[in-house]
């Protein structure tokens, strides 16, 4: 039985840019017309701007380790398992930041902000997974 590649890192990607460039692009026009709820709280605007480039860049690096995949030493359960923390630490961290800027006081983001070590320390764990794997041989290697 050939067993399909996951495809939870690819989803979780395009899903993130799919995301984080429009909330980009919406920052950029609350910018731009003066909406006071945005320029009247410089920790929500570094909070929502943190929301958007980590949602991009962690989206990127979704796409990378869904390029790269079939390549890691993974049989398709651990490499399932793999993708599936990188997606759930790569939405984590965004929302956390997207989250700290609501309903936050000057000075302090809002709870929310809990989300982002806790995502950082999910996605560390995905890449230490993957990266341990890279440096063995490959699973259908003879020898």
């Amino acid at each position: 039985m050939n067993e399909a590649p996951p495809r939870t890192a690819l989803r979780a990607g395009l899903w993130l840019l799919a995301v984080s460039l429009p909330l980009g692009l919406t920052l950029e026009a609350l910018h731009a017309w003066k909406v006071p709820v945005y320029l009247g709280s410089a920790l929500r605007r570094e909070m929502w701007t943190l929301a958007h480039a980590h949602g991009n860049l962690l989206g990127i690096l979704c796409l990378a380790i869904a390029a790269v995949g079939k390549h890691l030493a993974l049989d398709g359960a651990r490499r399932r398992r793999l993708e599936r923390w990188l997606a759930v630490g790569a939405w984590t961290m965004p929302l956390g930041f997207l989250l700290g800027g609501v309903g936050n006081r000057e000075g302090d983001p809002s709870l929310g902000i809990v989300l982002v070590p806790i995502g950082g320390v999910v996605v560390f764990v995905a890449l230490m997974q993957a990266a341990l794997a890279a440096g063995r041989p490959p699973l259908d290697s003879a020898g």
